[in-house]
């Protein structure tokens, strides 16, 4: 839980910090887009006066300054056009090779003026009919850093994208390491007593050999035999065999069924033929057995429980629903995960491992198929065949 609660925290932390990063960098970059902006504007309406300038020279026009400032601009594209829409002078514009450059000009200045990019020289003529225009557009600095912003907003949330993945991958691991080691824990400790109980109803067979309760200690003893083993496995990959899910299931759920509240009913759907299915048969059992067991826990004690198995082509299907207090919609990924459970006494563990078990070791899947509060739950259980 405390694993869990970490990794949240660290989560949303790594998602504001990137919040943030984003927020500040396009804000810096917009205003800095914008200040260049202005001062491209202020360049171009002194290159207008100058062009102007040029056009009214006479003897004591200083035709060196004008020029320094025309030819000064290297960065701003320009077009100059008269006042019968003929393009005169054109400026840092390049042509692809074979393009037809009159008409790119002449699209240029459209978008130029489009976009309100233009400057009226007038001529000084009386009429004021003799003008030019002079029409530009945004430099290529200035393009590139208006874009810059969204390049590093991706930059950043590629490498919060990678931090997460890794941060996700550790705690995954971490895991793992958890549940192995209680897992193998758990199997070593509970094989002294088991040998001990073994041990004594050997001795009570001697001892008491017509006792009626003895056979069923020692498939108890069995039982757990078998518990121990399947928490021994955890961890290694074990060999699956081609077995009968059908008999596999039945021999869980008549388990759990010996044993639950008398208030509790069975409903048993299977196929008549036997469906053979490449799997751990102890591990299947549990899992089973352990939705079973959360079913009871569900209804109070009280209530019907149905199982159903039917399969596809490649599939096979185990569905155990039950009539319950059922789960939110919002829980139903939630009660996978380790340490959550709504119970006074419990880890949380056992649908956890249920879905380690059936995609790490099956390649299947686990899921709730569908459940409401008040209206039950259904669990389904997919495997290859």
């Amino acid at each position: 839980m405390k694993l869990l609660s970490n990794f949240r925290g660290i989560k949303y932390i790594l998602i504001t910090i990137a919040a943030v990063i984003a927020a500040v960098s396009l804000l810096v970059s917009n205003s800095l887009v914008k200040d260049l902006k202005a001062e491209e504007e202020k360049k171009m309406e002194i290159w207008a006066e100058a062009m102007n300038s040029l056009n009214r020279a006479d003897a004591n026009t200083d035709l060196a300054l004008v020029l320094t400032v025309l030819n000064g601009n290297t960065t701003i594209p320009v077009v100059v056009t008269d006042s019968n829409g003929a393009i005169t002078l054109h400026r840092n514009i390049e042509f692809s090779s074979g393009a037809d450059s009159l008409a790119v000009l002449m699209q240029m200045v459209a978008d130029m003026r489009l976009r309100d990019q233009k400057i009226r020289v007038d001529l000084g003529t009386e009429e004021g009919s003799d003008y030019l225009e002079v029409c530009y557009s945004d430099s290529l600095i200035l393009k590139q850093l208006a874009y810059y912003p969204y390049v590093q907003l991706a930059v950043v949330l590629l490498f919060f994208a990678i931090c997460f993945v890794a941060i996700l991958s550790s705690k995954r691991a971490e895991q793992n390491r958890v549940w192995v080691g209680l897992s193998k824990e758990t199997a070593h400790q509970l094989g002294t007593p088991i040998s001990s109980l073994m041990a004594w109803t050997t001795v009570l067979k001697e001892k008491y050999p017509t006792d009626e309760l003895l056979p069923e200690m020692e498939r108890d003893v069995a039982r757990l035999q078998r518990v121990a083993e399947r928490f021994s496995k955890i961890g290694s990959l074990p060999e699956p065999t081609s077995e009968d899910l059908v008999e596999v299931i039945d021999r869980a759920v008549e388990y759990v069924k010996r044993r639950s509240p008398t208030q509790v009913t069975y409903t048993m759907d299977f196929p008549k033929r036997p469906l053979l299915v490449r799997m751990n048969a102890p591990l299947i059992e549990w899992v089973v057995e352990n939705l079973c067991k959360n079913a009871i826990d569900a209804m109070n004690g009280s209530g019907s429980i149905s199982i159903t198995i039917s399969q596809s082509e490649s599939k096979a299907f185990v569905e155990i629903s039950d009539t319950g207090k059922g789960i939110p919609k919002s829980k139903h990924k939630r009660v996978f995960e380790p340490g959550y459970t709504t119970k006074k006494r419990g880890w949380g563990l056992g649908l956890s491992l249920a879905k380690r078990i059936m995609e790490q070791y099956h390649k299947g899947r686990i899921f709730v198929k569908q459940s409401a509060p008040g209206k039950g739950t259904t669990f389904r259980i997919e495997l290859k065949k």
